[in-house]
């Protein structure tokens, strides 16, 4: 008889604290919205620490854009709203879930603050989304969010999941941005619920008699992180007259199609 997914993550664990790895209850991380990477390649720097040059964990990371190769991360080209995005990090995972799920993605804004928050809110509801059909009972969650008007909304959504959830805002970002990360821990979705990507996120209910109680009322607690000993985000630092390369060149950039259009002469044959 096969072991369950539990049986084979204790026997992990134990593995794992045996043989001196750090981050032991982390054997599958899902990167959501990854590119350029810059995520992905801290998870595998911390997971696989110790590790005597063997992955000790599967880091996935997906993306609509191509990304350049990063090693031990293995990349899916998809869409997050589509099942068999889902399907396809379930498979890399040999059919077992992810214990953690992280997304930094943003749209790109327009200035327009009502249009940026709610955009960004429809993209970490479509990361919850794929997130309730791709991670392990206990799991966390951790995704960037807008602390606007509708936060509270958000976070009661949120809520229905993880009964842990802390609004974070890291020193990293700078104070002039709402910009700041949700931490959902204990991933313990409702008895009934079964994961859909058609129709997946429960509706919250409103008592018209009772409109300002439950969800309307909720306060979003909020976690400043770090402290005064680094670089503050919202000053500007002198830099080395050296010129730095850039870490990854750009895949498929728009200015490559400029300068192919540039050298057939098309821009002369408009004008």
């Amino acid at each position: 008889m096969g072991k369950s997914s539990k049986d084979k993550r204790d026997i992990y664990y134990r593995l794992a604290k045996e043989q001196g790895w750090r981050a032991r209850s982390v054997q599958r991380a899902v990167d959501l919205c990854a590119a350029p990477g810059s995520w992905s390649q801290v998870l595998s720097k911390n997971l696989n620490k110790n590790s005597d040059n063997v992955p000790s964990s599967k880091i996935v990371a997906v993306d609509l854009q191509a990304m350049a190769p990063l090693e031990n991360v293995i990349q899916i080209q998809g869409d997050i709203t589509k099942v068999s995005t889902a399907e396809q990090i379930i498979s890399c995972f040999d059919g077992e879930l992810a214990d953690l799920v992280v997304c930094d993605g943003a749209p790109d804004v327009t200035g327009l603050h009502d249009m940026d928050e709610y955009i960004q809110a429809q993209l970490l509801l479509s990361a919850l989304n794929i997130t309730t059909n791709i991670l392990c009972q206990g799991g966390t969650f951790v995704a960037k969010i807008f602390r606007g008007k509708d936060v509270t909304l958000l976070y009661a959504q949120l809520k229905i999941f993880f009964p842990n959830v802390t609004c974070c805002k890291p020193r990293s970002s700078r104070n002039s941005s709402i910009e700041a990360f949700v931490v959902c821990q204990n991933y313990t979705p409702p008895k009934d619920y079964i994961p859909t990507m058609i129709n997946p996120l429960l509706d919250l209910s409103y008592s018209p008699e009772n409109k300002f109680s439950g969800s309307n009322h909720i306060i979003v607690p909020f976690v400043a992180c770090g402290d005064l000993s680094g670089f503050d985000s919202d000053m500007t630092y002198s830099l080395e007259k050296k010129s730095l390369d850039p870490l990854q060149p750009p895949i498929n950039a728009p200015y490559h199609t400029a300068i192919s259009l540039k050298q057939k002469n098309f821009y002369n044959k408009v004008s």
